[in-house]
């Protein structure tokens, strides 16, 4: 193979940002194509690669490293190498690197595993490079999902309350705030009251709760969207004295006393397992339609049939309540920091509190998979919103969200976040810029930048720690 043919066989690798990322290039010496070039018949043991490395002004690396790399397949590891583009059993008997494919599997699981958990590939070889074969395995298993685990801790200690899918958007803020404490004095019959005295002068003795809703008094123009949500059941209902009001908001305020104290237990229980949260739906709901469709979205997705043995326990939002806002922001942070991977579904608009949601997750370098059903706004958060792309505050990675466009999707790619069984691909779009895209969506979840400046500046500070300053005590003699 000519040394164009082979920098052709490590494209996209080898973006030439400095370090090992350049090892291989144009600049390269043609002594290493050379010896390259004669991988079939004069395979390429630890001490030969070394001398390669070196060759290029490269540091050497630990058998262990060699080994774990490019002679074993690591079951323990966050995905499955086997999958990478190309790979022969054979290789897994070899004594040494046999082919230019064998040598091309083993960087590129370098790469991945630089971008996942390092953000930058220099950084991940410096650091890796030097341990043994099991200090290897234990780094890298300690960055997997536990399928086992989840598989044998069988079924929740305690069951949800279901609560009519048709009423839990009785639950929300706004149907609290308007039926409050009491089914006899409460925000909706008192304005209902008002405005139907009001119509009866003029006149008229049977009017629909929605027009006297839309003819409230200066008192409650403020809480119209309120009130509108709360009595969105009986909005068509005609009202013909004010016992008819009493009576329809006692109903009303009997299915929400019912559905609230439904959700207040079921957030109890929500927050007993926190230490076992798997997934926090993050979304919101300002409609009742909203509460229908995201009931059905949590049954598709976590009832799907690759899913129901690991005993997913997910945070449904349409089924938990709060004593008030400021309780209800203090459970959500919670579930946020302990859940494993973070659902959000883009809806009809978007919201701070759900940007937030996703934002925390993505800075506590967590999964986050986007849901948006429109093509558009699919783009949008794929290739354009820079919420989707955001910095784990603890590493300094670049984490990007995944961008799924069906709920099918979304069951799939929880499947393999669960199982360890997730699928990457590397592209290099312009010279020295890296992407890590996961396969089932092509969204980018990890970048390394071509920028030198901000590339230097970043990792130069990004860690960087004041020096203690120590006084001396006493003098010296």
């Amino acid at each position: 193979m000519s040394k164009t043919d082979i920098l052709a066989k490590f494209r996209p690798l080898f973006a030439g940002t400095g370090g090992i990322d350049s090892w291989l290039s144009e600049n390269a010496p043609d002594a290493i194509f050379g010896r390259l070039d004669t991988l079939g018949p004069s395979p390429l043991t630890q001490a030969s690669l070394n001398q390669l490395l070196t060759f290029n002004h490269e540091a050497a690396v630990s058998p262990g490293f060699f080994r774990y790399y490019w002679l074993t397949a690591p079951s323990a590891h966050p995905y499955d190498v086997q999958r990478l583009e190309v790979f022969d059993s054979t290789w897994l008997t070899a004594p040494a690197i046999t082919s230019i494919d064998h040598l091309r599997w083993g960087v590129y699981r370098l790469y991945l595993d630089g971008l996942l958990f390092f953000g930058n590939i220099r950084m991940a070889f410096r650091s890796l490079r030097e341990l043994d074969e099991e200090e290897l395995k234990r780094l890298f298993s300690s960055k997997r999902m536990a399928p086992e685990t989840m598989v044998e801790r069988g079924e929740p200690a305690f069951p949800l309350e279901d609560i009519a899918k048709d009423s839990r958007y009785l639950i929300a803020e706004m149907a609290c705030k308007t039926y409050g404490e009491s089914a006899d004095s409460n925000d909706l019959q008192s304005a209902l009251t008002s405005a139907y005295v009001k119509a009866g002068r003029g006149g008229s003795s049977r009017v629909t709760i929605k027009k006297l809703l839309d003819d409230v008094g200066e008192e409650y123009t403020n809480k119209q969207r309120e009130l509108r949500f709360a009595a969105t059941e009986i909005l068509e209902e005609e009202i013909a004295s004010e016992f008819d009001i009493t009576n329809k908001v006692a109903r009303m305020y009997a299915k929400f006393s019912d559905a609230r104290d439904k959700a207040l237990k079921n957030t109890r229980f929500y927050l007993s397992l926190v230490n076992d949260l798997d997934v926090y739906v993050a979304t919101s709901m300002r409609q009742r339609e909203d509460f229908r469709y995201m009931a059905d979205f949590c049954d598709v997705v976590f009832g799907h049939a690759d899913l129901r043995p690991l005993h997913i326990r997910y945070f449904d939002p349409t089924l938990s309540a709060a004593a008030g806002h400021e309780d209800k922001g203090l459970i959500e942070c919670l579930m946020v920091k302990c859940a494993k991977v973070l659902v959000y579904c883009a809806g009809s608009g978007d919201t701070w509190g759900k940007d937030a949601e996703a934002a925390m997750a993505l800075s506590l370098g967590k999964p986050v998979i986007f849901y948006c059903d429109a093509t558009f706004r699919s783009r949008i958060f794929r290739d354009i919103h820079p919420l989707t792309r955001l910095i784990d505050f603890e590493t300094g990675v670049a984490v990007g969200a995944i961008i799924a466009s069906t709920p099918e999707e979304v069951s799939t790619l929880l499947y393999r976040i669960f199982t360890n069984r997730m699928e990457y691909e590397i592209e290099q779009p312009r010279a020295g810029y890296l992407r890590l895209r996961e396969r089932l969506t092509g969204s980018c979840v990890r970048l390394q930048t071509s920028d030198e400046f901000l590339r230097e500046t970043f990792w130069n500070y990004y860690h960087a720690r004041r020096p203690d300053i120590k006084v001396a005590t006493t003098l010296p003699r």
